[in-house]
C-alpha cells in the first residue's frame, strides 16, 4: 500500500506540472516559439494574483476573475507587439528575446517585492484530505489541481477540433504562410494563441502559489518542469503533456520515498531516460 500511495501522490503532483506545461506546449505547438520566459511568466502571474488578493480582499481562487482577463490581454499584447517580430528568423531570435524577458521579469519582481517568499492562502481546503481503502490519505487540493488539469486539456481539445478558431490554429501550426494565403491573419492568430496560453499560465500560477511558496527566482524551476513534461509527452500532444507531467511527478515521488535528496534528481533522470529511448516523446504529433 505504501508504494500505491507513492504512485497516487506522484500522479496528482503531475497534474500541477501538466498545468505548468500547457502554455509552453501551446506556444511551441502553434507558433514554434520556445518561450524561455515561461517559468517567469508563471511567477509573474502569481504576483499579479498576490496584488489582487491584497488589494481587493478576494481569496486566491476568486482573484482569477481579475487575473485571467489581465493576463489574457498581457499575453496578446506581448505576442502582437514583440514576439511576432522574432518568428521569421528561426528559433534563435525568440530564444534570445524571451531570455531577455525572463531577466527583466525576475529583476522587476526583485525590485518591487524583494527576495522574500510569498504564498497565497486559500483556507481549510489546503489541508483537507480524503481517506481511500487501505488507509491511503490523499489531499483534496491536489485532487482539485489534477481535475483542473484534465478539464483544461479536454477544453483545449474541444477548442482545437470542434471550433472554427481551432481549425485556424491547426492550419497555422502546420503551415502559417499557406494559412495566411487562405485569409487567416497569422499575427492576430498567434497573439490570440499566446493570450489563451497566458490564461492557463495564470491558472497554473494561482494554484501553484496556493500550494507552495514562491519568490522572484522561482521561474527557472517551473520552466524546467514544464519543458520536461512537454518533451516527455511529445511536442504537440496535449494529453501527452498530462502523461509527461504524471511521469515526472511519479518519478519524484518514488525518488523522495527512497531518499529525500533524490526527489528532484529522480524526475530529471526519468526525463533523460525517456529522451534517450524515445527522442520524440511518448505521443509526438504526426503530420499527414
Amino acid at each position: 500500500m505504501e508504494w500505491l500511495n507513492v504512485l497516487i501522490q506522484g500522479s496528482l503532483l503531475g497534474g500541477l506540472y501538466a498545468l505548468f506545461a500547457i502554455g509552453l506546449s501551446l506556444s511551441f505547438g502553434i507558433m514554434r516559439l520556445v518561450n524561455i520566459a515561461h517559468g517567469d511568466l508563471i511567477v509573474l502571474c502569481a504576483y499579479v494574483a498576490l496584488i489582487v488578493v491584497q488589494g481587493t480582499g478576494l481569496d486566491p481562487v476568486s482573484s482569477l476573475i481579475i487575473v485571467l482577463p489581465v493576463m489574457f490581454v498581457a499575453g496578446y499584447l506581448l505576442q502582437r507587439g514583440l514576439l511576432n517580430f522574432t518568428l521569421e528568423g528561426g528559433l534563435l531570435p525568440p530564444l534570445l528575446v524571451t531570455f531577455g524577458i525572463s531577466v527583466i521579469i525576475q529583476n522587476a519582481l526583485l525590485l518591487g517585492f524583494g527576495a522574500y517568499t510569498h504564498r497565497l492562502q486559500q483556507g481549510a481546503i489546503e489541508t483537507q484530505s480524503l481517506v481511500l481503502p487501505g488507509d491511503i490519505a490523499i489531499g483534496v487540493y491536489p485532487v482539485i489541481i489534477f481535475a483542473v488539469a484534465v478539464l483544461s486539456i479536454a477544453g483545449l481539445q474541444l477548442l482545437f477540433f470542434k471550433t472554427k478558431i481551432g481549425r485556424a490554429f491547426r492550419a497555422a501550426s502546420d503551415d502559417a504562410d499557406t494559412a495566411e494565403l487562405m485569409g487567416i491573419n497569422k499575427r492576430h492568430l498567434f497573439a490570440l494563441a499566446m493570450a489563451i496560453a497566458m490564461i492557463f499560465t495564470a491558472l497554473a500560477a494561482v494554484l501553484f502559489a496556493i500550494r507552495t511558496n514562491f519568490d522572484p527566482a522561482s521561474g527557472p524551476t517551473r520552466l524546467i518542469l514544464a519543458f520536461e513534461a512537454v518533451i516527455i509527452g511529445g511536442l504537440g500532444s496535449m494529453w501527452g503533456t498530462l502523461i509527461g507531467g504524471m511521469i515526472l511527478g511519479i518519478a519524484q515521488a518514488v525518488g523522495a520515498a527512497l531518499s529525500p535528496t533524490w526527489q528532484i534528481l529522480a524526475g530529471h533522470l526519468a526525463f533523460l531516460v525517456i529522451l534517450i529511448i524515445l527522442p520524440s516523446g511518448l505521443f509526438p504529433r504526426t503530420r499527414d
